[in-house]
């Protein structure tokens, strides 16, 4: 077995190099305490999205999603923005009060209403813009470390993962991660696992991650053996099984051992984690409605039936779904297949862009003055 080096994030060592990648609406405290339990406290677990604005705004939803459990060391906060001098008082602001020791920049969203301001996934296009919210985010966070996600571009025809990585190195970001995709293509077809090793040749200077695809953890293991990447960022694949970072923590300590639960002890997880989400939101029937959107993965593979799934879909109590998970066959072992791929798999989408977005990577006068009134989460 080839051995892995440790991945450092600025003064973080992350062992084994394993992160979890954001995810809106996913990746909120209760989730990435799931996450980190099953890893042992091992590899690193990143908030979901916040949005620049909303956080020097103070939105009170924003505020209560850069929440983190004590247990979370080092706090890791994504941001996404496409000004550059609020995305510099952002991460002021994370600086001077204490919110996080390590700072995502979010340049892979590929979300319509993201990418049809610039955000996202549209805006390593303008190079200008990229460098200099860079420069505003390394220049602003001390000796917090900056890191940026994105994927290989726009499309096809679009691809700026390369300069995006130029530019990040020369502006001082720690690391990069790289979606093996296009904003095109969503998350459809296969992951480009060979642009994360293009991308690794072509900035030697800091760690690439790689992303896409990794569905079990013999999947991280080949991908960076495949790339050469200095770590992985995991996140469809967990959905509905956070007991894959044990996967990973085992697959690179040389163990190999593999979770295969039962329904009983998935259903345990699936209250547990409806309980974490009701006490993060302060209010238990919140919480269980939160968490409907991760019924339909956590039972994936298992013999449950339409009308279980539809019923299991409209729980509103913790007691509620003690219930129904109840009547289940508990004794059901992890099904074959589960471990494959799971999430949105749309492909092959127009981008919604600015107008004029594509005339000239270099002029920048087309980024809407609205672009980050969203608040977090998209």
């Amino acid at each position: 077995m080839t051995a892995f080096s440790p991945l450092s994030i600025g003064p973080h060592t992350v062992q084994p190099p394993v992160v979890l990648a954001p995810m809106a609406g996913i990746t909120n405290a209760p989730f990435r305490t799931l996450c980190r339990e099953f890893s042992g406290g091992k590899g690193l677990f990143v908030s979901e999205m916040i949005t620049t604005r909303a956080l020097v705004e103070r939105n009170e939803k924003t505020m209560q999603l850069i929440h983190f459990d004590a247990s979370e060391t080092p706090r890791s906060i994504q941001l996404y923005g496409v000004d550059p001098v609020t995305v510099g008082k952002a991460v002021r602001m994370i600086v001077d009060e204490d919110l996080a020791d390590h700072i995502d920049l979010n340049f892979g969203c590929p979300v319509p209403k993201v990418t049809r301001k610039g955000g996202g996934s549209a805006l390593p296009y303008k190079r200008p813009l990229l460098r200099a919210i860079l420069h505003e985010a390394v220049t602003n966070a001390g000796d917090l470390p900056v890191t940026m996600k994105m994927r290989k571009g726009i499309d096809d025809d679009h691809l700026t993962f390369l300069d995006a990585g130029r530019i990040a190195v020369e502006e001082g970001v720690t690391a990069i991660a790289l979606h093996g995709r296009t904003a095109a293509q969503h998350y459809g077809g296969t992951a480009d696992w060979d642009a994360i090793a293009r991308l690794k040749e072509h900035v030697p200077e800091i760690p690439v991650l790689g992303n896409g695809d990794i569905w079990c953890a013999d999947d991280a293991l080949r991908m960076m053996r495949r790339t050469g990447c200095d770590g992985v960022v995991v996140g469809r694949g967990c959905l509905g099984r956070p007991w894959l970072f044990g996967d990973l923590v085992a697959a690179f300590d040389g163990t190999g051992e593999v979770a295969a639960p039962s329904l009983r002890e998935v259903a345990d997880v699936m209250v547990r984690h409806a309980r974490l989400l009701g006490e993060w939101i302060g209010d238990e029937a919140r919480g269980v409605i939160d968490f409907r959107k991760h019924v339909a993965w956590y039972l994936k593979g298992f013999a449950v039936g339409s009308e279980m799934r539809k019923r299991l879909a409209v729980t509103s109590s913790l007691d509620e779904l003690r219930a129904q998970l109840s009547a289940l066959d508990l004794g059901q072992a992890w099904p074959a297949g589960a471990d494959g791929p799971r999430g949105r798999t749309s492909g092959n989408n127009r981008v919604v862009l600015p107008d004029g977005w594509l005339k000239d990577p270099y002029d920048c006068a087309s980024v809407s003055q609205d672009a980050e009134q969203d608040t977090s989460g998209g």
